[in-house]
């Protein structure tokens, strides 16, 4: 990322085929629509181009989901302009899929009754095997507390799948 943002734009494909597929799958999980999630994604690697002056040397994962979350925040944000939080947002479920498997149509369910702080942390920590320390860069805390919230949000997410079964 480094040669991108001094303007070796030629590698931005390099990036883009290592990460795009990752950047759509956990915005997809968060926001349950596919349309959606495809514009996202091209709005990111765009932001990637326009603010890569901005990349310091740092986790490129880190940054890259960073640009992802603020999108789909921003996103949220002015789709739901009477919401002064975006916390108390309530994203998309993904409908059920016939192709899909029964247990992960349960787990994505379970998944769409957690809180979007949860459900977020879950997606981008086992899903998209994001580390707590780029985590905490993510979420601007420390890796002991994501470590914690992580925990937490996975025993809710068992409570909520095994209370359908």
């Amino acid at each position: 990322m480094q040669k991108v943002a001094e303007g070796n734009l030629d590698l931005l494909k390099v990036l883009f085929d290592k990460h795009h597929e990752h950047i759509y799958n956990f915005l997809y999980k968060m926001s349950g629509d596919q349309m959606l999630s495809e514009d996202l994604t091209q709005d990111v690697f765009y932001k990637l181009i326009k603010y890569r002056s901005s990349y310091k040397n740092g986790s490129f994962v880190s940054w890259l989901f960073t640009i992802a979350r603020n999108n789909l925040n921003t996103h949220f944000t002015r789709k739901h302009k009477n919401h002064d939080d975006i916390d108390v947002l309530e994203y998309k479920q993904i409908a059920n899929d016939e192709s899909k498997h029964e247990d992960y149509s349960q787990l994505q369910n379970a998944l769409n009754r957690l809180n979007v702080k949860d459900r977020e942390l879950i997606i981008l920590n086992r899903f998209q095997e994001i580390k707590y320390e780029e985590l905490a860069e993510i979420t601007n805390s420390t890796p002991g507390a994501v470590k914690t919230r992580v925990s937490r949000a996975l025993k809710k997410l068992k409570d909520i799948y095994l209370e359908n079964i």
